[in-house]
């Protein structure tokens, strides 16, 4: 059997997998001759960007950011004590399994009810007792909730329906591993995206996913936190990428298109005007009819030439 790779332990909205041929093909020049040693990710989010960047090029070190407590707590279980994690996992994961679909239903519940009762006692800006329980039931509820989403109501708790799936995958032993090793090199930060700024310079890669400002009023991809991602964020994001741009790193940025809907809608050409901005193609939902997915572009912004081909 194949060794796993390293890869997202979480299923999350916009999840950049798709898209990393993409992004591969536009990488700056300095990172394939080595000179690009340190990867920022301000958005940090699922991680697929990261996996797979950090395995293919091999950073000397990296730092991701989010904004979002459960996330990056989980993210810091799985690099300082992935095996804990994996008991409390097979755990969960055997009681949950064992049970008629009544059971599971009534378990899903239980476990939210808890995760969100306990979220007041719990640190997140000390690693200790109880993070590897709580990361544990953030895995469980991201697999068996309803289609994979992280969604948290005005106060922070998670409010996700149960998924009713028929055989779950909750423990993925392999990919927690491989997860592991590969955050060696890294150091995760909870915060904005602008506290990223301090290990930025010029032997820097970053690459920034933002929460997606939404196509119509219907497809929201914001929902991550109790805070909404604005256009106002998002002018406040553009700043902070030509400030990025004055410390001499290179960038990279993904967001959606809004040529997708209104061919006029030129937000994102004002907001990054004067740097490359390609048009690509993706598969996502524009409605909130899940039938209703197609091929759509979303937009891939660098503060150099890329050499891969053009969508614009």
């Amino acid at each position: 059997m194949a060794t796993p790779t390293a890869r997202p332990f979480l299923k999350w909205a916009g999840g950049k997998a798709q898209l990393l041929d993409a992004f591969t093909l536009r990488v700056p020049e300095e990172l394939n001759e080595g000179t690009l040693s340190v990867f920022v990710e301000p958005f940090m989010g699922g991680g697929a960007v990261y996996f797979h960047f950090n395995s293919i090029f091999r950073f000397r070190e990296c730092h991701l950011f989010d904004i979002n407590e459960e996330l990056v707590l989980a993210y810091s279980v799985v690099k300082n004590d992935v095996s804990s994690l994996i008991d409390d996992l097979s755990d969960i994961s055997d009681e949950f399994l064992s049970k008629d679909d009544a059971g599971r239903k009534e378990y899903y519940y239980a476990m939210r009810d808890t995760f969100n009762r306990e979220r007041e006692g719990i640190d997140f800006r000390q690693y200790g007792e109880g993070w590897v329980e709580r990361a544990a039931q953030l895995i469980f509820l991201n697999k068996t909730c309803f289609n994979g989403l992280y969604r948290v109501n005005s106060r922070g708790g998670f409010n996700v329906p149960f998924g009713r799936y028929a055989s779950p995958g909750i423990l993925h032993e392999g990919v927690l591993r491989a997860d592991s090793a590969a955050l060696r090199n890294t150091t995760v930060h909870l915060g904005d995206f602008t506290l990223s700024e301090s290990c930025i310079a010029e032997d820097t890669f970053v690459y920034f996913d933002p929460p997606y400002r939404p196509l119509n009023r219907t497809s929201s991809f914001t929902q991550y936190s109790k805070n909404r991602f604005s256009d106002e964020e998002q002018r406040r994001l553009a700043a902070f990428y030509t400030r990025c741009d004055a410390r001499g790193a290179r960038l990279m940025l993904s967001n959606s298109d809004p040529k997708n809907i209104d061919q006029d809608d030129v937000f994102f050409d004002d907001l990054y005007a004067g740097y490359h901005i390609d048009r690509v193609p993706a598969r996502r939902a524009i409605n909130c009819d899940g039938t209703k997915r197609g091929e759509i572009r979303e937009i891939i912004v660098t503060n150099y030439a890329p050499h891969g081909p053009s969508g614009r």
